[in-house]
């Protein structure tokens, strides 16, 4: 039990330094001194009587006293948010938020549900801007991204979900061609790794396009098979428009959703934040299904 009452505020840096693995980006983050974290932290441990990380030189590993109370933070912390979204839902002169994606995200995943966050009578509208790999933070409030995004401004993250990615087919025309996109760097070397994705594709004629969509619709339109993000195709999926050849994997990435400012600072961005977890979390419940 701790000694005395512990302050929020000690809890809120040691869930920083737990998000980032590391004191030098939560102090960033805090906009305070790495001093002032460790204090908190060493504060922390001390009223808990209790290690929460264990320090190998410059890395920082939770300890599994530190993963309890780092998922404890975040329930408490989803919960502040959520208030915080009450006291602020008022009319805002901001009302569009600006959401930066990929093409093949908006396109199959993000666009088709925007109808359903616009009924629930928000006081903002959501307007997307497609990107490659670049985020440009004085265009757009938020970018969900994968691993590969470059955004070389401090940003303030939040994981989405784990990506899950499927091996598919149309299944009224089979044929001997895999479709691979060049938007992810080294996937194809990274399929050959995985030993039951690579018995399958191996004898397959390797054609490269641009973008997952072009690889998504050339599958429908029975050009080939084609891997791509289960996200992207759960309508196709749940249509019978595409059949899954293989069990579905993990290729290890995520998906994040980033912005340049804390997002307890924007009501907007707290309302899309938790109303994009929950969506996600429906698509994953569906996915998983099929493994």
């Amino acid at each position: 039990m701790p000694k005395k009452r512990i302050s929020l505020n000690s809890f809120k840096f040691f869930y920083y330094v737990a998000i980032y693995k590391s004191v030098t980006l939560a102090s960033e983050k805090l906009n305070v001194t790495q001093g002032a974290v460790s204090r908190q932290i060493k504060n922390l441990e001390d009223n808990l009587n209790t290690a929460l990380f264990i320090r190998k030189g410059n890395v920082l590993d939770i300890t599994e006293e530190g993963i309890l109370l780092q998922n404890c933070c975040e329930i408490i912390f989803h919960e502040i948010d959520s208030c915080l979204i009450k006291l602020n839902n008022r009319e805002n002169e901001l009302n569009e938020l600006v959401i930066a994606c990929k093409s093949t995200f908006s396109m199959k995943w993000l666009i088709p549900r925007l109808n359903d966050f616009n009924n629930q009578n928000h006081s903002f509208k959501i307007k997307i801007k497609t990107i490659n790999n670049t985020i440009n933070f004085k265009e757009v409030d938020l970018a969900i991204s994968r691993d590969d995004t470059d955004c070389k401004e401090y940003i303030y993250i939040v994981k989405l979900i784990n990506e899950i990615m499927f091996f598919i087919q149309n299944p009224s025309q089979i044929g001997n061609n895999i479709l691979i996109s060049t938007s992810r760097p080294n996937l194809w070397q990274n399929l050959l790794k995985i030993s039951h994705i690579r018995e399958k594709i191996i004898c397959l004629e390797y054609k490269k396009l641009d973008h997952f969509y072009l690889c998504i619709e050339a599958c429908l339109s029975g050009l080939g098979a084609t891997i791509a993000s289960g996200y992207m195709i759960e309508n196709e999926l749940k249509n019978h428009k595409v059949e899954p050849i293989t069990t579905p994997f993990h290729d290890g990435s995520s998906y994040y959703l980033l912005s340049s400012s804390p997002f307890e600072e924007d009501y907007r961005k707290l309302v899309f934040k938790n109303w994009l977890l929950e969506e996600l979390c429906k698509s994953k419940n569906f996915l998983d299904i099929y493994f």
